[in-house]
């Protein structure tokens, strides 16, 4: 069977570094834009924990809201670049899965769970769980509603 890139089975493979820069060229600004988005998002959902710190034992309202407010914007951007707005290529990683990917956080959320649990508080945490899920779900569908609405309307205009 013929090497890649060869005529020949006795040619050597053609392993040349451009196939490999030539998938950097296009997701290196990607990789990038998720990045600094991230560290944007993750850096505002952090301030928010010091301006309101959660008590030991108490219902995690922090990251309950900061979660349920990305859900939110989540579900209005996402709206907004499908349907009404051509968006340039890095706007969706960088705010989409950067900003609001950082901002938001299932791993607090479930770490949060955990302590509330080992803690000896698991109504709290059950209520916390069930309590986050709804009203994530609840956001971003009054998000995508709301936002539709609001479109329809200015084209009829």
């Amino acid at each position: 069977m013929p090497a890649p890139d060869s005529d020949t089975a006795d040619e050597p493979a053609n392993f040349s570094t451009p196939v490999r820069s030539s998938v950097w060229r296009g997701q290196g600004p990607v990789v990038a834009v998720v990045s600094v988005g991230g560290a944007i998002g993750a850096s505002a959902r952090y301030g928010a924990s010091l301006l309101w710190p959660t008590h030991p034992g108490g219902f995690p309202w922090t990251t309950f809201w900061v979660n349920v407010v990305g859900c939110f914007v989540i579900g209005a951007f996402m709206v907004v670049i499908t349907e009404a707005w051509a968006a340039h290529r890095l706007v969706r990683p960088f705010f989409g899965t950067g900003v609001l990917g950082g901002f938001t956080t299932f791993s607090t959320y479930a770490v949060d769970i955990r302590t509330l649990v080992d803690t000896g508080h698991p109504r709290t945490a059950l209520v916390y769980l069930a309590a986050t899920l709804v009203a994530a779900l609840a956001a971003v569908w009054l998000a995508v509603t709301a936002v539709r609405r609001v479109l329809a309307w200015r084209r009829r205009r």
